[in-house]
């Protein structure tokens, strides 16, 4: 059983009188522990199949499973819970909050869940080497230091999936080494299932499956 599966998951939208087939039939899974990436041009269905296995629009047909469990099939509110306790963002901009300090931006997090976890956070700074970053602000960081803060925060809470949507694509060659070094060392250290959406084929190396998205067509690369 795959931390997140696709079954016979599709997506079509209406343009005018058309149907456009932005994903088609797809069948797909990753385990935990397992780092994969997917590669292709601009407009092949790349971020809506990224979107769909996030929760954040449900398919045309088909079904997307978390450990076994009816996600995509949920009402908003259902995916929205799963959705904040099983899967973490890393996004292309960090999409930090500007106003809060590296530490606020993972307390904020414990204000949605109403827990703390200091320990938890403590621990992520070390392990991310942002120790000596805690009290700056997004504006004060580099490109690099924000997506480090970025995936603190994406496994603050957890999740069982990380879903990274072109985490690397603002940065220079030698960022982005370290941040797909990162996502694939916390990947195999916390066991969790990475997918991570990329035009950025230096960093295939790092993962441990690639695949090719042409056209609404996902297929493993041989």
């Amino acid at each position: 059983m795959g931390a997140i599966e696709f079954k016979q998951v599709k997506k079509t939208f209406k343009d005018g009188a058309h149907i456009i087939e932005a994903l088609k039939k797809t069948d797909f899974a990753v385990e935990k522990g397992e780092f994969v990436a997917i590669i292709g041009p601009s407009g092949s269905g790349k971020s809506t199949f990224l979107t769909i296995a996030g929760g954040l629009q449900a398919p045309s047909e088909g079904e997307v499973l978390i450990n076994g469990n009816p996600f995509s099939k949920k009402k908003e509110q259902e995916r929205a819970k799963l959705r904040f306790k099983e899967i973490g963002f890393v996004l292309q901009s960090s999409n930090l909050v500007p106003f809060l300090t590296v530490q606020q931006q993972l307390q904020l997090v414990d204000k949605i869940s109403k827990e703390n976890r200091k320990q938890t956070a403590d621990n992520l700074f070390t392990q991310l080497g942002i120790d000596q970053l805690k009290k700056k602000y997004p504006e004060e960081l580099s490109g690099g230091e924000r997506q480090r803060v970025a995936i603190a925060r994406a496994l603050y809470h957890d999740p069982t999936i990380i879903l990274a949507d072109e985490p690397t694509a603002s940065l220079d060659t030698e960022k982005a080494y370290e941040v797909a070094e990162i996502l694939a060392k916390e990947t195999k250290k916390n066991n969790k299932a990475t997918i991570m959406v990329t035009h950025d084929t230096r960093l295939i190396d790092y993962c441990d499956r690639v695949l090719i998205m042409k056209d609404g067509i996902l297929k493993e690369k041989i």
